[in-house]
């Protein structure tokens, strides 16, 4: 066996139209990725299971069994459902695009296939999906190590943090190189959010796992298609639905890590307000975890002061001027406060690159 093929990537396409397997197996083979076609979701579910690969293209429209319930058995199988799934289908209307995404899909390719688009796609995934694995792995690791190791606590927790901000940079990273119009915007927002709770007088361990929680509070934008984000003037309802599903699909790559902090809380909770009129659950006032309600303001003056293709920045005045106007509705009472003591009466300024 070739093992360089191998290290690529092992992919199951499901599509009941040969031609189809054919076009696709070609195109990522050419790649070096390792292809295991299916015809049938029957027969799908069970060369999965038997041999689970690192990615799934699958289908919508077949025959018996569709794709939206092959994708929800995968995700129903704890031995499969951290597999990511991209949805490969004719179908154009947003409706078919929302039902791939919340039978638990990361993406969606429509045909006929574009083969830059096709071998993009499945990188992405493919290295989103190893870097889930790895930060796991790293986590257990370490945290097994730190058990074993008394006598060198210390030392050990130094390496554990470095890992862990390495792993955790390179979560952030991923999302911002998808979409380069908001690179640096989890970054900055971190960043926002760490003044915030020191000016608070917030405990140290709780900043900590909020600078680090704040460095992907949008890594669930990974699975809304670029040009929804990206697109200039209104969305439609149906498309600002799916932009307001990211806090779940953070929470949930997340979810399945064992941090010392509540990073997958701060990742669903932070578009939350306490009048009950956020996303996604509608939670109010002490409902809402602390660091997701300081990641909140963070990431209104951060979007607020920033260059987006779609429209111009409104600038920090006009950010300090929303803070002000939610504050203790909207906004946290006592984090508005601190914000707008931190821009207002401190001087402070949101950075423009990376430090």
């Amino acid at each position: 066996m070739n093992n360089s093929i191998d290290t690529q990537g092992n992919i199951v396409i499901v599509d009941d139209q040969p031609n189809n397997l054919r076009v696709l197996s070609g195109i990522l083979q050419q790649a070096g990725y390792k292809v295991r076609p299916a015809l049938d979701g029957d027969v799908a579910l069970k060369s999965i299971k038997s041999s689970p690969p690192d990615l799934v293209l699958l289908d919508i429209r077949m025959p018996e069994m569709d794709g939206y319930e092959v994708c929800r058995r995968l995700k129903a199988d704890e031995q499969t459902r951290d597999i990511p799934v991209i949805f490969i289908s004719a179908l154009q209307d947003m409706e078919d695009k929302l039902s791939a995404f919340r039978a638990g899909g990361v993406d969606y390719l429509s045909k006929p296939f574009q083969m830059e688009e096709v071998l993009a796609r499945v990188k992405a995934h493919l290295k989103l999906y190893r870097l889930q694995r790895d930060l796991q792995t790293i986590i257990d690791e370490r945290t097994r190590d730190l058990r074993l190791t008394l006598e060198s606590l210390s030392e050990s927790q130094k390496q554990y943090a470095g890992v862990l901000e390495d792993t955790i940079q390179a979560l952030s990273m991923t999302i911002e190189k998808r979409d380069p119009s908001t690179a640096g915007h989890q970054y900055r927002v971190s960043l926002i959010a760490v003044e915030i709770a020191q000016e608070m007088g917030t405990a140290g361990e709780l900043i900590e796992g909020l600078r680090l929680g704040a460095m992907v509070h949008d890594i669930g934008r990974i699975y809304v298609p670029v040009d929804i984000l990206t697109r200039p003037g209104p969305l439609s309802p149906v498309e600002f639905a799916l932009v307001k599903t990211h806090p779940q699909v953070g929470h949930d790559i997340i979810n399945h890590v064992h941090f010392p902090w509540p990073v997958p809380d701060m990742i669903l909770q932070h578009h939350e307000r306490m009048d009950g009129s956020g996303y996604p659950h509608g939670l109010k006032g002490d409902e809402i975890l602390l660091e997701a309600r300081i990641i909140g303001v963070a990431d209104v003056m951060e979007a607020m002061s920033s260059h987006r293709p779609y429209r111009p920045a409104p600038g920090l005045e006009r950010a300090l001027a929303e803070i002000r106007r939610g504050a203790g509705s909207i906004y946290d009472a006592d984090v508005a406060a601190a914000c707008l003591r931190l821009f207002e009466e401190k001087g402070y300024s949101i950075p423009k690159f990376f430090e």
